[in-house]
């Protein structure tokens, strides 16, 4: 290349052993994967990294395989793909924004998901149902935190005082983003380690960046800057009066869709549950919305037909027994779980578990795990559910009218376990548990009173498929742990999931009260 006056020209040429050395007009220079031309500039490649990733996503969107297996082409092959260019280039952030606005259309397309849901369903990493897509965005971000972090930490001196700043255009800076990364992670040390649900204090140890150095100093920065994207999201979240109901579900356990959840044949169930927790179903209150449909009212009453009063405040859907086939439906599972652990923890009864302290310096010594909770501590357990026929309370230990879902009883140590479950809206868990812990406040007072040992707790799962933190309150108590706790809790909310979505499927059809439904 040629400068006169600052000018690119090719009045002068050059040649060795006779051959023209042609120019960078002529031929442009490839260098660590980076093009350059003769206006030394970035926007010809930035363009072209733009229509290289529209081709690859119409090319896979016409390679005619299923939806599902196109996101994981996505995720796996373009994502990494699409990222080097962005990296090497000076690209403003807004331009990447744009970027990651054309790939969510086309994840929405494949994933069979309505083009009016949030680009935050599909990326969140905080969001009660979490899928697993990567955002372009904070990949970049994390990506020119970990270029600046290099050049700034660099063990060469000259390229660490060079000062190097790694250009994302004024919206965003990367130098600005670790700076702010640091500040937090200071601000987090001075606050020290705070508990986590219902561990104790210090049971989730976590490193300060005060005392972290090189590697790992790199990674709790890049961690906290996906913290900050995140953080984002919920906010822009939050202000959805819908698709961002997620936010207000203080009591319910996050659930997580993996690749082997995607790619299973029952695929059009996780889609269901996508569609279902943003509010993007076509209910009758939707589709008045969007200009679909004349009229909002629900096809069995005559009320306001919104994916809330269709999945759980429907009076002629109580009437007919929806609901209550579909509490059932969760009831018998969690008897089932429950059942097994009384089953396990015949044959497996150890004392409580002590504490043994450890002196500073020395490790821990490995002891068989021992087992816990209310199933281990008799041997006689008896469990009753409603389900079928009434149940009727022993009375032995109370007279009463009420019919908890599920009675445990010990003749043996005199104890009582009763539970009373509850398949709500999400949105009114807590008002579900504290409205079934007053309706039996006083069984539970009258059956101490004659000697038994009363546990009484109320459980939840959301109608939609999300356990209630209660569900692993009882599961802990009771002694179901571990592997056995988590597979109760996934079998619990499936059941409630698939229960709801044919419930929806069924919406407008005649009920037939039956034990089973056909199809659920």
């Amino acid at each position: 290349m040629v400068l006169k006056k600052g000018k690119v020209t090719d009045k002068f040429r050059f040649a060795i052993s006779g051959t023209i050395i042609p120019s960078i007009t002529e031929q442009p220079v490839k260098s660590l994967g980076k093009l350059f031309d003769s206006s030394l500039k970035d926007s010809t490649a930035i363009q072209k990294a733009n229509e290289e990733l529209g081709a690859w996503l119409i090319k896979v969107d016409k390679s005619g395989l299923p939806g599902r297996f196109k996101a994981w082409i996505y995720q796996h092959s373009i994502l990494p793909r699409i990222l080097w260019p962005l990296l090497v280039y000076t690209v403003p952030i807004t331009t990447v924004e744009s970027l990651e606005r054309k790939i969510s259309g086309f994840l929405r397309k494949w994933l069979g998901l309505p083009r009016s849901l949030t680009s935050a369903a599909l990326c969140g990493a905080s969001n009660s149902l979490q899928l697993p897509f990567s955002g372009l965005t904070e990949e970049f971000k994390v990506a020119c935190t970990r270029e600046a972090l290099q050049y700034r930490d660099s063990k060469d001196c000259k390229v660490a005082s060079a000062g190097i700043e790694v250009r994302t255009g004024r919206k965003w800076k990367a130098e600005k983003a670790v700076e702010v990364a640091e500040s937090r992670l200071r601000q987090k040390t001075l606050v020290g380690v705070l508990a986590t649900g219902g561990a104790g204090l210090g049971y989730f140890p976590k490193a300060q960046v005060s005392r972290a150095q090189g590697k790992e100093r790199h990674q709790l920065l890049q961690v906290e800057i996906r913290a900050g994207v995140e953080e984002e999201r919920v906010s822009r979240a939050v202000g959805l009066k819908q698709q961002g109901a997620w936010t207000r579900w203080e009591s319910t356990l996050q659930r997580k869709v993996t690749w082997t959840n995607i790619m299973q044949a029952d695929f059009h169930r996780i889609r269901f549950l996508v569609q279902a927790v943003y509010d993007t179903l076509p209910s009758p209150a939707n589709l008045h919305l969007w200009g679909k449909s004349e009229t909002s009212v629900c096809p069995l009453c005559s009320g306001r037909g919104t994916l809330e009063h269709l999945l759980s405040s429907c009076p002629r859907a109580l009437a007919d027994g929806r609901y209550r086939w579909r509490h059932d439906q969760v009831l018998r599972v969690v008897a089932e779980k429950i059942a097994s652990a009384i089953s396990t923890s015949k044959h497996h009864h150890a004392p409580r578990k002590a504490i043994s302290f450890i002196k500073a310096g020395e490790k821990p010594q490995v002891r068989p795990h021992l087992t816990t909770g209310l199933l281990n501590t008799a041997s006689d357990w008896q469990l009753q559910a409603d389900l079928g026929k009434q149940l009727k309370f022993p009375q032995n230990i109370a007279k009463t009218s009420l019919r908890p879902d599920m009675i445990i009883t010990s003749e043996a140590s005199k104890q009582l376990i009763m539970l009373e479950l509850t398949v709500p809206w999400e949105e009114r868990i807590e008002e579900a548990n504290e409205r079934k812990r007053g309706k039996y406040q006083e069984l539970v007072q009258e059956c101490r009173g004659r000697g038994w040992k009363t546990f009484y707790e109320p459980i939840e799962v959301g109608c939609r498929g999300f356990a209630g933190r209660s569900l692993c309150k009882v599961l802990g108590r009771l002694g179901v742990a571990g592997v056995a706790k988590k597979r109760a809790i996934q079998a619990v909310s499936e059941a409630a999931e698939k229960a709801t979505r044919w419930l929806w499927i069924k919406r407008a059809d005649p009920w037939v009260a039956t034990g089973t439904q056909v199809g659920a």
